[in-house]
């Protein structure tokens, strides 16, 4: 068994095609399928299953995709330290966002890193869910994730970098806004509010931080993000509860009105495993704390 054996092989699971692989690879099908075969005469078992539309894993040949798939992502990650190390502060850093993150949480850190370390490759990639970032940090095609911190996930660790406050934000001439200094949950029971995605994260808190004070929310406008929620909410168009955003300040057409009643929703970092981390990504993590840590009063 070598790591050919297994990395061709989680290909074939993958692709569930040989000959794609062997187009892949630019080799022959059955140079691909002798690796296979090894592994199957080393396991004793088939790995997989031969159908009119290609081939798809045994119930072992699953345990075995998943194993290789965990430990090849592994070794790649040590090897890439490994160089990294050998060639000083170079290398790269992989991140995925959502639509505000760079602007209110990484602005500064963006800044002070690229000032230390001139010579890494950030890349920041706009990933739709909290499970689609934590399948790409599984499979090693991501190093960070900024996320709203939840529920554990096997295989993921997670940290929280910042809890932030919820506020209501409205129109300065709401009459909401009317000598309001804070709002109680109960304040927006029946209150029509723009929403984000049903199912992101941020949204699934918000809902059950209601729901532990006994406020069911309503919605009339959806939108895919803070931002556009707080210029909506400028406009006059609608009212939006949002979490409070570093940066984030009143103006004269908005009021921001705290609603300390509702469980503050937790922000940071998630990655696979933190000792594995390459220096630079480590390095990027540390740097968005400490500037988070210099905004806080």
């Amino acid at each position: 068994m070598t790591l050919d054996d297994l990395r061709v092989f989680v290909a074939v699971c993958r692709a569930g095609s040989l000959s794609a692989v062997a187009r892949d690879l630019g080799c022959t099908q059955s140079a691909v399928s002798q690796h296979v075969k090894r592994l199957e005469r080393e396991t004793g078992v088939a790995l997989i299953e031969r159908q009119a539309r290609g081939v798809v894993p045994t119930q072992a040949g699953r345990l075995l995709e998943t194993a290789a798939a965990e430990g090849l992502s592994g070794l790649d990650g040590a090897v890439r330290q490994v160089r990294e190390l050998a060639d000083g502060a170079s290398g790269y850093v992989r991140v995925a966002t959502g639509a505000t993150t760079v602007r209110h949480f990484m602005g500064d850190a963006v800044v002070a890193f690229r000032r230390r370390h001139p010579k890494v490759n950030l890349e920041f990639r706009t990933v739709s869910s909290g499970r689609g970032s934590f399948e790409a940090l599984a499979d090693g095609t991501l190093d960070l994730a900024w996320i709203t911190v939840g529920a554990p996930v096997r295989g993921i660790d997670q940290r929280v970098v910042a809890e932030l406050p919820w506020v209501l934000a409205v129109r300065a001439d709401d009459p909401l806004a009317a000598g309001r200094e804070q709002l109680e949950g109960a304040d927006l029971e029946g209150v029509r509010l723009i929403r984000l995605p049903p199912n992101s994260a941020s949204a699934a808190h918000l809902e059950a931080a209601g729901g532990e004070l006994g406020v069911r929310f309503t919605y009339d406008t959806n939108v895919a993000d803070w931002d556009t929620a707080l210029l909506l909410a400028e406009l006059g168009v609608g009212r939006a509860v949002v979490p409070v955003l570093p940066g984030l300040v009143a103006t004269e057409d908005l009021r921001l009105i705290p609603v300390p009643g509702l469980r503050p929703l937790p922000v940071g970092w998630a990655v696979r495993r933190w000792e594995a981390l390459s220096p630079a990504a480590r390095a990027f993590a540390d740097t968005v704390v400490e500037r988070r840590e210099r905004q806080v009063p």
